[in-house]
């Protein structure tokens, strides 16, 4: 640490200057209280722009980084947490906007399913149909193409028949006449064709009880997945007659 010199009365000595610890700045007065005089002023070299010393600087960039963040300013503003998350304004129609893409995204959705999020989230009924009618426009909504896509998937993979299928699409808010025209690509043939593919897979697992038992599981079976009791007796009974089971008295009502 270097000490400083109390300086006489008089002429300062040779090689003092701005730069000489202790010194005051070139062209100011010297003596004891000029020395101390300009102490505050020395400091001030240390800072540029506005404000002043190493202080002044921290804050001013503290006031930067705070100003910065858009996220933090809406917490401020006492947004819900869950919109400052997700970026919405306070319009309604683009907070509707936001909302369907989102629901959208990697997923077909029918016009009711996005209308009954809307209004979850209390979005006014007429920024809602402002935004599902534009989304119609341009193709994002298509309860058409959503049912026909819904059918050959559920009918592939879980085997369901038309009635199940129509079912679905009515919870699901698509008009009836999309729906029949959805499930009528469906001809009987080929439903018949997966009822017969499923009760093979489920064949085996009921050998062993005895021929009425097997032909409620196999039949209830088919019931549940839509498909009429007259095909389900139908097919079931075909299936027995070809393991060898006795299959009088089987066209009965099940």
């Amino acid at each position: 640490m270097t000490r400083r010199t109390e300086w006489p009365d008089g002429p300062m000595e040779p090689g003092a200057g701005p730069e000489s610890d202790g010194g005051p700045p070139e062209g100011s007065a010297s003596g004891p209280g000029a020395g101390r005089g300009a102490r505050p002023g020395r400091r001030s070299y240390g800072g540029t722009g506005a404000g002043f010393g190493e202080g002044a600087g921290r804050r001013a960039r503290s006031g930067t980084r705070s100003s910065g963040s858009p996220s933090s300013s809406r917490a401020e503003r006492g947004e819900p947490r869950d919109q400052r998350d997700q970026g919405e304004s306070r319009d309604p129609v683009e907070q509707a906007r936001n909302i369907c893409l989102r629901l959208l995204t990697g997923t077909p959705r029918t016009r009711k399913q996005l209308a009954d999020a809307l209004r979850k989230r209390e979005i006014p009924d007429e920024a809602a149909e402002e935004v599902l009618a534009r989304f119609e426009d341009v193709g994002l909504i298509d309860d058409a193409a959503f049912a026909g896509a819904w059918v050959e998937s559920r009918h592939h993979g879980r085997g369901l028949a038309r009635r199940a299928l129509a079912r679905e699409l009515r919870t699901k808010g698509v008009d009836p006449s999309v729906i029949d025209d959805a499930v009528g690509r469906l001809d009987a043939d080929r439903e018949e064709e997966t009822a017969r593919e499923l009760v093979a897979r489920k064949l085996r697992s009921t050998r062993g009880l005895d021929r009425d038992k097997r032909l409620r599981r196999l039949a209830g079976m088919l019931a549940r997945k839509g498909y009429g009791e007259g095909m389900a007796l139908r097919v079931v009974r075909q299936a027995l007659e070809e393991e060898g089971e006795d299959t009088e008295g089987l066209d009965e009502p099940f």
